[in-house]
């Protein structure tokens, strides 16, 4: 049997320190950086993202960066075709690969399905917008009648996005399900190694102050009024991020400047607890590193 390749992911919360050390173990290690962040697929995102600099990227290349305006939607189907062409690429060279990021939908990407085949056409797409929260629920649960499971029903987006597939496959959720648990994984040809970097909440709750402090004094504001006459109006996964959305509030008057920071620390603080969540519950047993201590030596040693 052939040895498949070996995929390395590094993940953890928002402000844990993942970029540095990153860096260094692909600098040591002689690899290249697949982002795994979904926020830093848009050009002009930078300050509010932490994106890594000219600088950081001129030390190790990186990949899925700066790869479409702020316009344009991304999914996880079209990031699973992207990750996979530039995985393989530099396996072929013959180079190291680290997949690095905190955003859980496109990490678990690299360990289980995240997108069934279902192809939704426009024009169903097109109606079901047009339906109120309660129509669409009201329609997807007569094409339903077993029950929708376990399905997040005060959740409009999840909602819109079940009727649709229902409507395009002409099949109740729970046969979907099945169709979709037995899809093979998109990257099931490579050997995937899990580390999550964490740090205190006391001790990340400063590296998290320290953060915005330095994104406002960077021009966070600017960077904002800049990508709103760009199109990130028109974009609500890029607008409705941390840092963004706040910033969006108060040039409304929704929010006032002496608000700004503390509004962003606080929602980054609530991300940080979805994170860990979503981590302890969504992810399979992996290695938990301390960021105080992690070290590039046998961080994949496991």
């Amino acid at each position: 049997m052939p040895v498949r390749p070996t995929l390395h992911l590094l993940t953890g919360c928002t402000a844990t320190g993942k970029t540095e050390l990153a860096l260094r173990w692909a600098e040591a290690r002689g690899a290249e950086i697949v982002s795994c962040d979904s926020l830093l697929f848009y050009r002009g995102m930078d300050i509010g993202t932490a994106k890594p600099t000219a600088d950081e990227r001129a030390r190790v290349p990186h990949h899925l960066i700066d790869i479409c305006s702020v316009r344009e939607r991304m999914d996880v189907t079209q990031y699973v075709t992207r990750a996979r062409a530039a995985v393989t690429e530099i396996a072929r060279r013959g180079r190291a690969v680290l997949v690095t990021g905190g955003s859980g939908f496109y990490l678990k990407a690299f360990l289980a399905p995240v997108a069934d085949e279902v192809a939704v056409p426009a024009s169903v797409r097109a109606r079901v917008q047009t339906l109120g929260h309660a129509e669409a629920l009201a329609e997807l649960g007569a094409l339903n009648p077993a029950g929708l499971g376990g399905l997040d029903l005060a959740n409009p987006r999840r909602v819109t996005r079940a009727l649709e597939r229902c409507l395009s496959a002409g099949r109740p959720l729970a046969e979907l399900a099945e169709d979709f648990a037995r899809q093979t994984p998109p990257f099931a040809d490579w050997a995937v190694k899990l580390v999550r970097l964490d740090r205190p909440a006391a001790e990340l709750a400063q590296h998290i102050e320290r953060r915005v402090t330095a994104m406002l004094q960077a021009g966070l504001v600017e960077e904002v009024r800049r990508l709103l006459e760009e199109g990130l109006a028109e974009n609500p996964s890029a607008n409705k991020a941390i840092g963004y959305r706040e910033v969006i509030a108060m040039l409304a008057g929704l929010l006032s400047e002496g608000e700004l920071a503390a509004t962003i620390e606080k929602n980054t603080r609530a991300l940080v607890k979805k994170q860990r969540t979503w981590f302890r519950t969504q992810l399979p047993p992996h290695r938990e590193v301390p960021a105080a201590t992690a070290t590039v030596n046998g961080l994949f040693d496991h």
